[in-house]
């Protein structure tokens, strides 16, 4: 154990570095660079098709703000070697223009992540809309509108600018005053605080050289793959690697590295309950609901029909969602007014000073510089105000079914949604954006009527759902901000910027992949899966219970309680057995997309769990950039596999596997 006279060195050696680093803080005008923008817009590029693709497929996107950060290093870093090695004289590469890139880029592709492509936005498709049944009650007929550029970027435009403004107020509030710890900002903050000293640095050439290597091995791979997937079901993402039997119900492993990637940055239990659910689903259930076939739902209409199969899979799925959605809404809401009550009452009892409150010369100085550029507060309420007229003005003429004033109302309220999620947020890590946009979706689909609840929902729950995420977002970056000494002015200006970006990258991503796959296919690659949820969502909003299928209210009862009791007991029981409980909004994700990408993220899970074992330290600081490479080198791939899907060339052959007695 080290001595406290080590720990005391330690310590005096860390306050120097901070100390060191404030002296040398550039003005914030001079943090905000061209090579920093463009190294933004590529970083925001290539994680909007990553995000993209695994919001299409399967609809479980792991936080990827440390790996952009990484990206961002490893491009600069590349950039000013170059000019050094050409004798040009560059400025220093700055962890504040480090956190300011990371926090642009972040921005940009948080709206291919939240801006509803693959949920409530693909959800008014008329695809999406004939896949909900078009003579089901509550979806009447031409309440549908497909996707255009000509509304999805003046939607985002006009929706995504409010949630910066509402709560730059409060930001003083939220880090310095009630000390919120913001995990995602704070472990973003301390891994670019890392890469900028001369110990970090060498860390950092480390894990470049590992995102470089596995960056290059994923997209190799993925190009290689592409010459054996020339039809249906052909290629290596149909290998039966567990039997043809197991296969037919999606038990395969596809060799998929975007989700070996995703698998080794997510969570063990994340990992685990994808499983559980895989299992429970196209193990269990599914074959024994399609053996009553016939009696629980008709024989002769497709199972891709709302009243057959599909619809056990889409309603017992969103039960599960609902029940463990609504439980940590109102765990998240109670946690924050009790410890917003218990710091009202500190803060009324006494007034301490810096050195009673404990407080280090780090605090300090992050304090100092994190309040010296203060953003004018008519600047935050006049823009809020004007953002808020506009929206008023513009969403009912894109969409006549939600009316103006109920928009007014939503903005109204807007303000106290997002302080709650923000502040739930810097508690527990956990942003109820969806949460929020749920409870509007089914308010709204309720009060607009049959004609119009549906797409008035969709809509609405975008509006709520944007605008409490990304000030959620916004919170975490100025955690980062506040760590890295980085001026919460280009810190703003940052994220508008990368909000802007991302109101015109997000959606020309998403007609990437909408123009060159089938998007929305049920036996498709890009599945979609939450757009039909969000859609029947609405029309249960509209039209209640009856449009379940037979058995499945009852089936959905006790899937529900099943969600409740599982987020209850998770924390209820001591933390290390907790930590073995599946948890229900990722239990529900299989039961739609399939079981193969979770034995993928399996696989990730346990080359996480076997390096930790041989080698825990070189585990923990290569990890991220190993699954980081894995996943930017599959996202990569989709840029010349799109061109190619939509120049018509197809792959020269398919690889397919049949059973012995059927090869002829």
């Amino acid at each position: 154990m080290a001595t406290e006279t080590e720990i005391e060195k330690e310590e005096v050696g860390e306050v120097s570095e901070v100390q060191k680093a404030a002296q040398n803080i550039p003005p914030w005008k001079q943090q905000i660079t061209v090579r920093g923008i463009v190294a933004s817009l590529i970083i925001g590029i290539i994680y909007s098709i990553i995000a993209m693709k695994l919001n299409l497929t399967i609809g479980l996107v792991p936080n990827l703000n440390v790996s952009a950060a990484l990206l961002a290093f490893v491009l600069i870093g590349t950039w000013t070697q170059l000019l050094e090695k050409a004798n040009i004289v560059t400025t220093p590469f700055t962890r504040q223009e480090n956190t300011v890139i990371q926090t642009c880029a972040v921005a940009c592709y948080a709206l291919a992540l939240g801006g509803g492509f693959a949920s409530y936005l693909l959800g008014l498709n008329k695809k999406t809309y004939e896949q909900a049944g078009v003579d089901t009650k509550g979806n009447p007929p031409g309440s549908y509108k497909n996707p255009g550029l000509n509304w999805m970027i003046p939607f985002l435009l006009v929706v995504s600018f409010v949630g910066l403004l509402a709560m730059v107020p409060l930001r003083k509030v939220m880090i310095i005053d009630y000390k919120l710890t913001y995990p995602s900002g704070t472990a973003t903050g301390v891994l670019i605080n890392g890469f900028h000293t001369r110990k970090g640095s060498k860390t950092a050439k480390k894990q470049v050289n590992g995102f470089v290597r596995f960056f290059s091995l994923s997209f190799i791979w993925n190009f290689f793959q592409w010459f054996y997937a020339g039809g249906d079901q052909c290629g290596f993402i149909q290998f039966p690697t567990l039997g043809l039997k197991a296969w037919r119900q999606t038990f395969y492993f596809d060799f998929s590295t975007i989700y070996i990637g995703a698998g080794m940055i997510c969570p063990h239990r994340v990992n685990l309950s994808l499983l559980f659910g895989a299992v429970l689903s196209w193990g269990i259930m599914w074959p024994l609901i399609h053996d009553n076939k016939g009696s629980w739902y008709p024989a002769n209409i497709s199972e891709s029909s709302m009243k057959s199969l599909a619809g056990y899979k889409v309603f017992i799925s969103t039960a599960l969602i609902l029940g463990d959605g609504l439980y940590n809404f109102c765990k998240t809401l109670f946690v924050t007014l009790r410890n917003m009550h218990a710091t009202f009452k500190k803060r009324h009892l006494r007034i301490v000073t810096q050195e009673e409150k404990g407080e280090n010369l780090d605090d300090i100085q992050q304090n100092e510089v994190f309040m010296r550029e203060s953003i004018p507060l008519w600047v935050a309420c006049s823009g809020y105000v004007l953002f808020s007229v506009i929206s008023i003005i513009v969403i009912p003429l894109m969409f006549h079914q939600l009316k103006w004033h109920y928009v007014l109302v939503a903005y109204i309220i807007a303000p106290a949604l997002i302080f709650c999620n923000a502040y739930g947020a810097g508690l527990t890590d956990i942003n109820m954006a969806s949460n929020y946009g749920q409870v509007a979706l089914f308010v709204l689909a309720a009060l607009s009527g049959e004609q119009n609840g549906v797409v008035a929902g969709l809509v609405g729950c975008g509006l709520v759902k944007s605008m409490v995420s990304i000030s959620s977002d916004l919170m975490h970056d100025f955690k980062t901000g506040h760590l890295t000494l980085t001026s919460p002015r280009s810190m703003l200006i940052s994220q508008a910027i990368g909000t802007a970006l991302g109101c015109v990258i997000a959606p020309l991503t998403f007609f990437l992949f909408y123009k060159s796959f089938d998007v929305g296919n049920p036996d498709g690659i890009y599945k979609a899966p939450y757009a039909l949820v969000y859609r029947n969502m609405a029309i249960l909003g509209v039209q209640g219970f009856s449009a379940l299928p037979s058995h499945c209210l009852q089936l959905c009862y006790g899937f529900f309680a099943l969600a409740v009791m599982l987020s209850f007991v998770r924390d209820v029981i001591p933390k290390k057995f907790g930590n073995w409980v599946p948890i229900p909004m990722v239990i529900a994700i299989p039961f739609l997309v399939g079981a193969n990408f979770a034995i993928d993220m399996g696989v990730g899970s346990l080359i996480v769990y076997a390096w930790h074992r041989i080698d825990g330290k070189k585990a923990s600081l290569m990890v991220p950039a190993v699954a980081s490479g894995l996943i930017c080198g599959d996202g990569l791939w989709i840029l010349p596999s799109s061109i190619l899907a939509l120049a018509k060339i197809n792959p020269p052959i398919c690889m397919q596997f049949l059973a012995a007695a059927t090869k002829s």
